[in-house]
């Protein structure tokens, strides 16, 4: 492997580390929580309402969106992991009643990689000897699942709420400090500095640019900010 491939390679093995995937949901909530509060809070600023009601309302939608995201990634994970081992179960039910089944399942899958009968029956053979192994042969190259380790659903579910919660919270920090017509200008620029931080530190594991990682989250944020501006005003002007 040339030295390209072997740095390839080490980015992608820490990114799935446990330390790669804690902050990959760390980034994962703090750039939910950034994005949506900045555009909910932009159409709120263009509908013309009271510091009061910006407060509240940007505080009702932190707290619900906590509880959507930490929910949402205890549920997926949890259910991930219950669909793997329900594969796993029945898989290994499958080699131990239907072994003659499950052997001429590996003859072909070898013998569609272009393998010769005597090496199919080799492969068969070296298998087979090994339960575990032959689990695994066939978790792999038959259901194209390959042995993973999952992480505990309730600390993925709780990570990501309180990244999630944290990214929430910041834009709303400045309304309880500032008048409302400097709170909102305060409010972007915080959020633009965080998604920026967001972003350039996502690069100590994909080893690209931070600066051009930052750009990017800071572009899609101002992207929803505009929007977000632009559909409050246009809502409010309707409704007037």
């Amino acid at each position: 492997m040339n030295e390209a491939g072997a740095g390839n390679a080490a980015i992608e093995e820490s990114w799935h580390s446990p330390k790669g995937r804690a902050v990959r949901e760390v980034v994962f909530g703090m750039h939910d929580g950034l994005i949506t509060t900045i555009g909910f809070l932009s159409g709120v600023n263009a509908a013309n309402a009271s510091l009061r009601v910006i407060v509240i309302s940007g505080l009702a939608e932190a707290f619900a969106q906590t509880l959507s995201m930490g929910f949402g990634a205890y549920l997926s994970t949890k259910s991930e992991r219950e669909f793997y081992q329900r594969e796993i179960a029945r898989e290994r039910l499958e080699i131990e009643t239907a072994p003659e089944k499950e052997c001429d399942e590996i003859r072909q899958i070898y013998r569609s990689k272009g393998f010769s009968e005597d090496e199919v029956e080799m492969v068969v053979v070296r298998v087979t000897a090994n339960k575990e192994l032959w689990l695994k042969e066939m978790m792999m190259e038959e259901l194209g699942l390959i042995e993973k380790r999952f992480d505990d659903p309730l600390k993925v579910g709780l990570l990501i709420g309180a990244s999630s919660f944290v990214g929430a919270f910041l834009p709303i920090l400045p309304y309880f400090f500032l008048e409302l017509r400097w709170a909102f200008t305060a409010s972007v620029a915080m959020a633009v500095a965080a998604l920026f931080a967001t972003g350039a530190g996502k690069t100590l594991l994909t080893k690209k640019a931070w600066w051009s990682s930052g750009l990017e989250m800071v572009g899609i944020g101002l992207l929803v900010t505009v929007a977000g501006y632009g559909i409050g005003h246009f809502i409010s002007a309707l409704w007037d």
